[in-house]
């Protein structure tokens, strides 16, 4: 099922956001905000209605909520990707779930946000995207390798904490394995995010997966 919605707005060629999930309440809130910062707007309730309303009119980005009816929402990145369809990809959770983050950005996906989502801070990532023309393939995309972003100025400690986190590990699971606090773990995550020159854990692994 598909609620489709077009709207004008202050941008001369609005881009259109695709939403697509179950929590119509909390979607459809989202898409009056979005629509608010100038963007065309479009809501599916299940990846059907979305692959439907795409063929319709292609989206510059999609909004995957991680529970969907049918397939998960990392499973429609991956199909949207084999489709070769061109958008960014946004995962949204309901609580932070490492491994569903780290499949979605090995799947393709621009960046992670759980709920509550900060709206203000998706409509950043949103607009510093689609400036840089990201298509759905990211592979093709080139960009510093993970030694010229900082590797080697890592700590053997910091080191360790990266690998288990590129590995999917949350912090209690890395604090386990190397005998020190989940806090702890935050800590060092932090200076590794910031030597590396990553915003966000999503922006971690991206790098971490540039070749």
């Amino acid at each position: 099922m598909t609620d489709t919605r077009y709207f004008p707005s202050f941008l001369t060629r609005p881009r259109l956001v695709h939403i697509v999930g179950p929590n119509r309440a909390a979607d459809e809130e989202m898409s009056v905000v979005l629509r608010l910062e100038g963007f065309d707007t479009a809501l599916s309730y299940d990846p059907s209605g979305f692959l439907e309303a795409a063929r319709r009119r292609v989206p510059d980005a999609v909004l995957i909520n991680l529970r969907q009816e049918g397939m998960s929402g990392v499973e429609l990145i991956r199909l949207i990707r084999a489709q070769r369809r061109t958008a960014l990809l946004f995962l949204i959770e309901e609580e932070p779930e490492i491994h569903s983050a780290v499949d979605a950005v090995k799947a393709g996906a621009a960046d992670v946000f759980t709920r509550p989502v900060d709206i203000e801070l998706l409509v950043r990532r949103l607009r510093e995207e689609l400036r840089k023309g990201v298509e759905l393939n990211r592979g093709e995309a080139q960009g510093p390798s993970v030694e010229g972003r900082g590797l080697p100025r890592l700590t053997p400690r910091e080191r360790q904490v990266l690998d288990l986190i590129s590995n999917g590990q949350s912090n209690k699971q890395a604090g386990r394995e190397l005998g020190i606090s989940p806090r702890t773990i935050e800590v060092h995550r932090a200076r590794v995010m910031e030597k590396l020159g990553a915003r966000n854990t999503a922006e971690l692994l991206r790098i971490l997966l540039t070749p």
